[in-house]
């Protein structure tokens, strides 16, 4: 893990659901201060994070790693994502006050639907040049 940035906050993704892609390149675009690197949850690099950090290997729910402080998953992860987004996105962190318990239910519902309702790629997105240095490999 010593070739992880320790300056980055690190969100691990399905690379393989169409929703969570357009999602990364969504907060890739609203990433003016450029504050996260991006993993697919499927790549080498994915699995080894998850295993360092101790979460199951089975886990399909975004997880944003935070180098040297926590990890955050589901809703959570989503929530401190927002909050860096120079975007109008932010008007959600008004409900943030809900127990992440709550939020959760709503975050188990569409990931247990994304894949019907937005699809699925056979293989992980692939960065065009610009944006391949928000990757890890």
């Amino acid at each position: 893990m010593e070739n992880l940035p320790k300056d980055k906050k690190i969100i691990l993704f399905d690379g393989v659901c169409n929703y969570c892609n357009d999602k990364i390149n969504f907060i890739i675009k609203n990433d003016k201060q450029d504050i996260f690197r991006f993993v697919a949850l499927q790549s080498e690099t994915g699995q080894k994070i998850i295993k360092y950090l101790g979460i199951d290997n089975s886990i399909d729910s975004i997880v944003l790693y935070e180098p040297g402080y926590a990890y955050f998953i589901k809703s959570e992860a989503v929530f401190r994502i927002i909050k860096h987004l120079s975007s109008g996105v932010k008007i959600l962190l008004f409900f943030n006050f809900i127990p992440i318990s709550i939020k959760n239910v709503f975050y188990d519902l569409i990931a247990k639907n994304r894949y019907n309702w937005y699809g699925k790629k056979e293989s992980c997105m692939i960065p065009t040049e610009e944006v391949k240095r928000k990757f890890i490999a």
